[in-house]
C-alpha cells in the first residue's frame, strides 16, 4: 500500500501543472479571440455605435365598440314567463337566470331584470322617492338618484327612473364596473312590471333599450 501511496502523489502533481498548463494557453487564446474579434462586433452591441433613428411602421388600429355597446346587428327574441301574463322582447344568446320573481338576462357587461307583480297600488312619479328609492339604496352599492319621467311606451303610460350603482365585482378579476340603469314602471289592472336595464356608463345602448321597453305587451 504504500508505494501505491508514493506514486499517487507526483501523478497527481504532473496532472496539475497540466492542467495549469493548459489553462493558461487557453486563457491566452481566448483573450487573443476576444482582440482580433472586438472590432468586427455588431453595431448593435458596440457601446459607441448611434442608436438607430429608423422608425418602424405602427400596427393598424384595433377596432372595436366601447365596454357595454351592444351590437347594432343584435337579434331579439320574446319571452314569455311560464306563468303568462306579459311578454317582451330580449337579445338572443343571452345567458338567462331566474331568482324567485325576477327573471334576468345578462352579457358581459349588461343586464335586463323583469320582475312582474300584482299590486293594489302602482309605484306613481309622485310616490317613487318615499316607496322605491330606498329600496335601490339598499340594494345599489354608492347609488346616485337620476331623475323620474313619465313616458309612453307601446303598452302604454310608463313611469321610467334613472340612476346609477357599482356592479357587483367580477368574480375573476374583482373589477368592479359603475353603471347606469333605467327602470321602467308598467301598470295596469293591478299588475305592474319592474323592467331594469343595466350596463356601463360609457355604453351606447339607447337603441336597443328602446327595442326592449317598447316591446311589453300585456297578455
Amino acid at each position: 500500500m504504500k508505494p501505491r501511496r508514493l506514486w499517487a502523489v507526483p501523478l497527481v502533481v504532473v496532472a496539475l501543472t497540466a492542467a495549469a498548463c493548459g489553462g493558461g494557453g487557453s486563457s491566452t487564446s481566448s483573450s487573443r479571440s476576444s482582440s482580433a474579434t472586438a472590432p468586427s462586433g455588431t453595431p448593435a452591441t458596440s457601446p459607441t455605435s448611434p442608436p438607430s433613428t429608423e422608425q418602424q411602421p405602427s400596427p393598424a388600429a384595433t377596432e372595436s365598440n366601447p365596454p357595454g355597446d351592444i351590437p347594432d346587428n343584435q337579434a331579439f327574441v320574446t319571452f314569455q314567463p311560464p306563468a303568462g301574463g306579459f311578454s317582451v322582447k330580449v337579445p338572443e344568446g343571452w345567458a338567462r337566470s331566474t331568482a324567485g320573481a325576477t327573471t334576468s338576462f345578462s352579457d358581459k357587461l349588461n343586464r335586463i331584470q323583469v320582475l312582474a307583480e300584482t299590486t293594489s297600488a302602482p309605484l306613481t312619479s309622485q310616490t317613487i322617492g318615499n316607496r322605491l328609492v330606498p329600496q335601490l339604496q339598499r340594494q345599489v352599492p354608492k347609488f346616485a338618484m337620476g331623475k323620474v319621467s313619465d313616458i309612453s311606451r307601446a303598452a302604454g303610460p310608463v313611469v321610467l327612473v334613472t340612476y346609477q350603482g357599482d356592479s357587483s365585482p367580477d368574480p375573476v378579476t374583482g373589477k368592479v364596473v359603475r353603471d347606469a340603469f333605467e327602470l321602467y314602471l308598467f301598470h295596469q289592472d293591478g299588475r305592474q312590471i319592474l323592467l331594469t336595464l343595466s350596463g356601463p356608463t360609457n355604453a351606447d345602448n339607447v337603441d336597443p333599450w328602446k327595442i326592449v321597453s317598447d316591446s311589453v305587451r300585456w297578455q
